[in-house]
């Protein structure tokens, strides 16, 4: 059953390249055709209603924030001033990388991909789109829970909110690093190819202008819906609600400006539709049997959830790992034995001499106190929140959920699939007549002679122990 996941990913891969005018008619129908084979066996063989039910439920959450974020940043028009320089592009993907912490990969993707295109279109060439891709919408928003949707998913598991910045901070410094002196370096040589006239043309006559401003509020009330869990869809209503406001408040002449329309989230919505049903078997797979892989390192974590993300979604790839890294090293009964006795005593070890899990309790509380003081004093804790704290008081484990969430953020940009802003700057940038690479041309032009030499560097110096 994951033959039509494997036929999905083969035709994204290879229909554009080859049968580019059929793909283009008939993408809609093969994907959902596809889809329509997996959900026939989740409903019809296995009578799988829930598990169909939670996928459709993580796909609406999914769009609604992709698709809102989408309308609201297409109604902000910025205009940079000054030559787009190798150093000035640098500088430029550096503070990108710094907002997608804020806005999200997605949200820093869609209101700097336009901007980006512009500054740079009398020299745009492939590895202007790619190395946004690598730096915005992946790599840069591995600091906060906001950045990217495996970290956010990590969050509400109880992994406290600025763990991520604190532990992986040199990291992302190293990751994003290499990554712009990659790009420095080959856009110097695209800077000194093209002519001097065209590159006194960049952006020579613009003016620093910002339109749509009021946007912003639309952004804001998006970005604190991400933190609404209850009651069910209340986020999502007001995602749209603001994408809504947002689309009829915006003039006319500043989406003109942007070039909007919705093809390209009607494209994005439309194959991960497909990539999420389809995937479910890959999925559950991964969920059952990721603990068997072998003995579970740092660097099997980080090339092991790096690997799947590339391909699948990265955050189902993040929770799937997390799963298996809580199953290795933290079993059910002992998470559940320290609920209650956090339930019995609170914080207090008195009690903890004679318990069979004495060390446990004392390294969860310390984990607890150490990483998350409220956590103790603002309700009853789930066993899931123990298991996490169990994990960040031990080096050992904590190392492996470090390679986790960078192995998921990070690899999520070798494809156009392993992250959801990926496909959408790709189709804003074939609207603005970029020479985007093709997916094999992604892969093979640039993931691997750039973004595999950073992962190595991260996980030599990291993970290899």
């Amino acid at each position: 059953m994951v033959a039509p996941f494997v036929a999905l990913l083969t035709a994204i891969a290879l229909a554009p390249l080859f049968f580019a005018g059929w793909w283009g008619r008939h993408f809609c129908k093969l994907t959902l055709g596809l889809a329509a084979v997996t959900l026939a066996y989740y409903l019809g063989a296995l009578h799988a209603y829930q598990r169909v039910l939670q996928v459709a439920s993580e796909y609406v959450s999914f769009i609604c924030l992709v698709g809102s974020l989408f309308v609201v940043s297409g109604g902000i028009h910025i205009t940079v001033k000054g030559e787009a320089t190798p150093a000035a592009n640098a500088l430029f993907l550096f503070i990108g990388a710094l907002t997608a912490n804020l806005l999200g990969t997605t949200g820093a993707s869609m209101l700097l991909i336009r901007p980006w295109l512009r500054m740079n279109k009398y020299r745009l060439t492939g590895h202007h789109v790619v190395f946004f891709i690598f730096l915005i919408s992946n790599v840069g928003g591995s600091l906060t829970p906001v950045g990217d949707p495996p970290l956010f998913l990590g969050y509400l598991k109880g992994v406290p909110f600025w763990w991520v910045a604190s532990a992986c901070w040199p990291i992302w410094l190293t990751g994003v690093g290499v990554l712009l002196a990659m790009f420095f370096v080959v856009d110097v040589r695209n800077f000194r190819r093209a002519p001097r006239q065209v590159r006194e043309q960049e952006t020579a006559h613009e003016q620093w202008r910002f339109e749509g401003l009021g946007n912003l509020f639309f952004l804001a009330l998006i970005l604190g819906a991400v933190f609404i869990d209850h009651p069910p869809f209340l986020r999502e209503a007001l995602m749209l609600a603001a994408a809504a406001g947002s689309y009829w408040t915006t003039r006319e002449a500043v989406h003109a400006s942007n070039d909007f329309n919705f093809q390209p989230i009607k494209e994005v919505g439309i194959l991960f539709a497909g990539i999420f049903t389809t995937m479910m078997p890959a999925l559950d797979w991964l969920q059952a049997n990721a603990g068997q892989l072998g003995q579970p390192t740092p660097a099997l974590f980080f090339w092991g959830s790096g690997a799947l993300s590339s391909v699948l979604d990265n955050a189902p790839t993040y929770l799937s790992f997390l799963s298996a890294e809580v199953g290795a090293f933290v079993p059910p009964d002992v998470a559940a034995a320290i609920v209650g006795y956090i339930k019995a005593h609170g914080a207090s070890l008195a009690a903890a001499a004679g318990d069979p899990h004495a060390a446990e309790i004392c390294q969860a509380i310390g984990g607890l106190q150490a990483h998350d003081p409220g956590a103790l004093s603002s309700g009853p804790l789930s066993a899931e929140g123990i298991q996490v704290s169990l994990l960040l008081s031990q080096p050992l484990y904590a190392q492996c959920l470090k390679a986790i969430s960078i192995g998921s953020v990070f690899f999520g940009a070798n494809t156009y699939i392993g992250n959801g802003p990926n496909f959408m700057v790709k189709a804003i940038a074939d609207q603005q007549k970029a020479h985007t690479p093709t997916f094999l041309g992604y892969v093979f032009k640039y993931t691997l002679p750039y973004m595999l030499p950073m992962l190595a560097v991260v996980w030599w110096l990291f993970f290899r122990r």
